[in-house]
């Protein structure tokens, strides 16, 4: 599910996707993969499928050159449990509310974001773009 702005249609502002979805996602030599996020943003997800005893070379990843502008993007993973999602446009104004279950990821490359557990014991992940320099260098409250 992509989530657009508003404002600016075609800036992609949020990304939801269902754990459901990567269920079916075929194997070829052992491997699925398929690339969530647009190539373009800092924060990128891709969703794995193997097989057992599948693996790939080992690696390092290199240090590349930084852009000038940076905004810090976000991803949520949840675990187990339900959480509500409000994603908001470039102007603060609430585009769509969105519940994640278990297996179930967002990112948020712009706009607003705020979430809101439905379930005791709900447990997530959080991944964002670093690195972190407290918390007034990295955002703004609506």
């Amino acid at each position: 599910m992509k989530i657009y702005s508003a404002i600016q249609p075609n800036k992609l502002l949020h990304l939801v996707q269902r754990f459901s979805d990567l269920e079916n996602l075929s194997t070829s030599e052992g491997l699925g993969r398929i690339n969530v996020a647009p190539e373009t943003e800092f924060l990128q997800l891709a969703a794995l499928k193997l097989d057992n005893g599948k693996t790939f070379k080992a690696h390092k990843h290199i240090y590349k050159d930084g852009e000038k502008q940076v905004i810090a993007q976000e991803s949520w993973v949840v675990v187990r449990g339900i959480v509500k999602a409000f994603f908001y446009d470039l102007d603060d104004t609430l585009l769509t509310t969105v519940t994640l279950r278990g297996g179930d990821a967002s990112m948020t490359f712009g706009g607003g974001h705020n979430y809101q557990s439905q379930a005791d014991d709900t447990l997530v992940y959080e991944y964002k773009t670093g690195p972190y320099k407290g918390i007034e260098n990295d955002k703004e409250f609506i």
